[in-house]
């Protein structure tokens, strides 16, 4: 039985033609302890060359602020060269993968394979949504492999030999967990003497609301409906009037400072069940799917690709090798709920929240490997 298996290779030359970069894939997967290699071939013309060399590089560019809030002669983007080689004339007899084998056999005797490790430490790609007036590239984390022709790793002098492809450091979730988050929150008030106790007879206690918050589990896929059980009692003169539910995805920046953006993803109001009259209970549950369409505003919103991407999803929860360690060249992506019951204009309001994790499953790589032994190329330019 023959197997018809598309795979796809992603392309990109150089303006004048001399290098032109192949990848068998651009998501690279961040396994919280290692991350896999950047693996692709270099196909070059020799006649261009003359005694000169070429040099590749794995750039992670940070951008961690817009056009409009630079002064002073300071840009708020930084590259980080995570590993830099000479790729032509090879100076070291490296193995290639069963990837780069076919495409060099394909591609000729003027095809180098390269490789490239990210370090452990590196943050995953994000961007972050901009305002409508905002010029210019916007805040997030970039990867891309660049290679050009040179005398040496700092000799970028001739442009049109420059070729650079984007990728993406992506995570997976982790093995689901059982877990079941919740949490209780209380809110204490006085009965004035003389006032009339509105809680019933038998009431007994200081008079307080309390609100108790659940989740049917910790982490959850793109896309998956997210149920909170809600758990009102209402031991006081007050009224619950309504309740609100509120996906909240934050983004820490951590690179000189702290900046973090807040975005709602999601929100659900309620007031089925309500008021909840003193001395009276509610339960309920509240549903809730987190997307870039269920944002109140783009702005703000932290993306796991480009912006101009109509597929793009929002970007996953970021995982890190010590949860205490938050790195200094990056992004921290979390997610939580929250949950606000409001008491009227005397009586406020009372919330509790709860993390959870937003993540994609993570595909099974070992079929993929598989049929690519017996697929088909289909190549794909940038």
């Amino acid at each position: 039985m023959s197997t018809n298996v598309q795979f796809k290779v992603f392309k990109k030359t150089s303006d004048d033609g001399n290098l032109t970069i192949y990848l068998g894939r651009r998501d690279y997967v961040d396994h919280v302890g290692t991350v896999d290699p950047v693996d692709g071939v270099l196909l070059i013309e020799p006649e261009a060359m003359k005694g000169k060399k070429v040099f590749g590089q794995l750039v992670c560019s940070f951008r961690y602020g817009t056009e409009a809030e630079q002064c002073m002669n300071m840009k708020f983007e930084k590259s980080l060269y995570l590993q830099s080689e000479q790729i032509y004339p090879p100076t070291t007899k490296a193995t290639p993968t069963k990837l780069q084998e076919r495409a060099m056999k394909k591609l000729g005797s003027n095809s180098y394979p390269f490789s490239f490790k990210m370090p452990v430490s590196a943050p995953p790609s994000a961007t972050i949504c901009p305002k409508d007036d905002d010029e210019g590239k916007p805040c997030g984390v970039n990867y891309y492999i660049k290679a050009f022709i040179g005398n040496d790793e700092e000799d970028l002098s001739n442009k049109e030999s420059l070729v650079q492809m984007s990728i993406r450091r992506i995570q997976y979730a982790p093995m689901k967990r059982d877990r079941k988050p919740c949490t209780i929150v209380k809110k204490d008030f006085m009965i004035n003497p003389g006032e009339l106790d509105l809680r019933g007879e038998g009431a007994k206690g200081v008079p307080q609301v309390e609100l108790e918050m659940a989740l049917d589990k910790e982490m959850y896929y793109h896309g998956e409906k997210i149920s909170v059980h809600i758990s009102v009692r209402n031991q006081t003169n007050n009224t619950v009037a309504n309740i609100k539910a509120t996906a909240v995805q934050c983004t820490d920046i951590t690179m000189f400072g702290d900046r973090t953006y807040r975005a709602v993803v999601d929100q659900k109001t309620s007031t089925k069940g309500c008021p909840v009259l003193p001395g009276t209970s509610l339960e309920k549950n509240l549903h809730l799917i987190p997307t870039v369409e269920g944002a109140k505003s783009r702005r703000g919103v932290a993306l796991d690709g480009p912006n101009e991407n109509i597929n793009a999803k929002l970007a996953s929860t970021t995982l890190l090798v010590k949860p205490d360690d938050k790195d200094q060249f990056g992004m921290i992506i979390t997610y939580h709920v929250k949950v606000k019951v409001y008491l009227g204009k005397l009586g406020g309001e009372l919330s509790a929240e709860l993390p959870f994790a937003l993540m994609s499953p993570e595909p099974n790589l070992k079929a993929f490997m598989r049929a690519d032994s017996q697929a088909k190329y289909e190549v794909e330019e940038e």
